[in-house]
């Protein structure tokens, strides 16, 4: 396994070991350093999603507005809550390496990329993907919401069961004994 993630390929947003420099665009291939594949990916993707946050045009309508204060609160709650454990989610299966920052510095410092160990620290004993979890409490927990936030959710919805569909036949190959553990909740 490398520590390649392959831009505009099936390994968008899952951080498996099994994609290879074939899957990158022909335009790409070859293009880019192997250390700065999946830092690049992440620069990319980053650059895409504030294009489109800056050229998003307001869509009519409120889906829902909930006006107790009691619910609101519950609401933000689990708002905060989906971003918190989508930033703890990273740091635990180490940030620097998931975002290509790792790859980078050890080819920097001339030193071969080796794949970290396979571990299921804190939430992911308990789901297997609480970094996808995170991010559907963040895009669905909301007081208001609207048009374009319910077309926003339900895209970013699709994409990452689509993801999870992908990460989950690495898993099976790779990492079978994680089987075990519940999916999308506990």
């Amino acid at each position: 396994p490398t520590g390649r993630s392959p831009i505009c390929s099936r390994r968008s947003i899952t951080a498996s070991p099994a994609a290879d420099s074939t899957s990158l665009p022909i335009a790409v291939s070859g293009s880019i350093p192997e250390p700065t594949e999946r830092s690049t990916y992440t620069l990319l993707s980053s650059l895409a999603l504030l294009l489109l946050f800056w050229q998003w045009q307001p869509m009519g309508g409120v889906i829902w507005s909930v006006s107790s204060s009691a619910a609101q609160i519950a609401l933000y709650s689990l708002f905060g809550f989906g971003w918190g454990l989508v930033l703890i989610s990273t740091f635990l299966i180490n940030h620097f390496d998931l975002f290509g920052l790792r790859q980078v510095w050890l080819s920097f410092r001339g030193i071969p990329y080796t794949s970290l160990k396979f571990k299921t620290p804190g939430p992911y004993k308990l789901v297997r993907h609480p970094l996808y979890l995170g991010w559907l409490f963040a895009f669905w927990a909301t007081p208001t919401m609207s048009a374009a936030h319910l077309l926003f959710a339900i895209i970013t919805t699709a994409y990452i069961f689509f993801a999870i569909l992908l990460e989950e036949r690495n898993l099976m190959e790779y990492h079978p004994s994680t089987l075990r553990i519940a999916n999308a909740c506990p």
